[in-house]
């Protein structure tokens, strides 16, 4: 059966777009909601000519939604130096948004909510902060995903420390924003309030929001997340480190969950990196099979191996 593919978008803020793309191999299938992390958007997820993560679950039965953040991929208004938006609109109107526009488009289903990197910070934000959202999520998969950088390491002091923590903050003032597409920095770029929210996070420092100073940790602590898989990848030094997954994971409250290492030791194909875990040619017959039991409930058969 040929897959159904749309363009939607969602409102959201003052004016502004939040694209979804659609990518449905069966009518009335489990809907699936992906997010993308920094300096990024939802192509991480899948190509135009059918490759990527969104496809293969489509092409399993699921009804899967890739969305663009504000500003990022094809919504609208693009980035610039009059973005105010940053983490704490992600997290508090545009994740519930794109959950309640989904569920009523899914006749009320349960949804799968799946990330990548920073991705996952948001998301788990967002259901600690909103339990009666969390109650609608039926599993998690996150790919690479951490809040702090703990790990001390070359990458991190050049790629965290240096780039984005000291040159980014240059560049911001300079511009206005960050122009990660411009410079090849990343895929797409960050308000100057997105990027400084996520760069204290970054740091080991409380979970709290800088906005309203609400305490995501505490509300973890209180609350049960849904089932969680957290792949991290073996040759991920600073990005998504998998001591830093496990991190995450840990501060993210009691719940069901895997820690899955992606590495040639525990009988995968590569070490996959913070991309490759995703984009690799080789990744739908090497681990998004694990993703596929995940969200199927077969918990069983994906192993914790970190």
């Amino acid at each position: 059966m040929e897959k159904l593919q749309q363009d939607l978008f969602v409102p959201v803020g003052d004016g502004e777009q939040l694209y979804l793309k659609r990518v449905c191999g069966r009518r009335g299938g489990e809907p699936v909601l992906m997010v993308h992390g920094v300096m990024a958007n939802g192509r991480t997820f899948y190509t135009e000519s059918g490759k990527g993560l969104a496809h293969y679950l489509a092409d399993a039965g699921y009804d899967v939604y890739v969305a663009d953040l504000r500003g990022r991929g094809r919504s609208t208004p693009k980035i610039s130096r009059a973005s105010r938006h940053g983490q704490t609109e992600t997290i508090c109107e545009d994740l519930p948004a794109l959950h309640a526009f989904i569920q009523r488009r899914s006749g009320s289903q349960k949804l799968h909510w799946i990330a990548h990197s920073w991705g996952g910070v948001h998301m788990t934000s967002c259901l600690v902060r909103f339990p009666e959202i969390a109650a609608e999520v039926a599993s998690l998969v996150y790919f690479g995903t951490k809040r702090s950088v703990r790990v001390s390491n070359l990458n991190k002091l050049v790629e965290v420390d240096f780039m984005w923590n000291i040159a980014s903050r240059w560049l911001i003032r300079a511009c206005g924003y960050l122009p990660a597409r411009r410079i090849r920095l990343g895929a797409d770029d960050e308000s100057d309030k997105s990027h400084l929210q996520s760069m204290l996070w970054a740091q080991p420092k409380p979970w709290v929001d800088s906005d309203d100073g609400f305490d995501y940790a505490a509300a973890a602590r209180a609350s049960r997340l849904p089932p969680a898989l957290y792949f991290a990848a073996a040759n991920d030094p600073c990005r998504g480190h998998p001591d830093d997954v496990r991190r995450f994971r840990d501060e993210s409250g009691p719940h069901v969950s895997c820690l899955h290492l992606l590495s040639r030791r525990a009988g995968h194909l590569h070490d996959y990196n913070h991309v490759s875990l995703l984009t690799h040619p080789d990744a739908p017959r090497d681990h998004f099979p694990l993703a596929l039991d995940w969200l199927a409930g077969r918990r069983d058969k994906v192993a914790e191996n970190y």
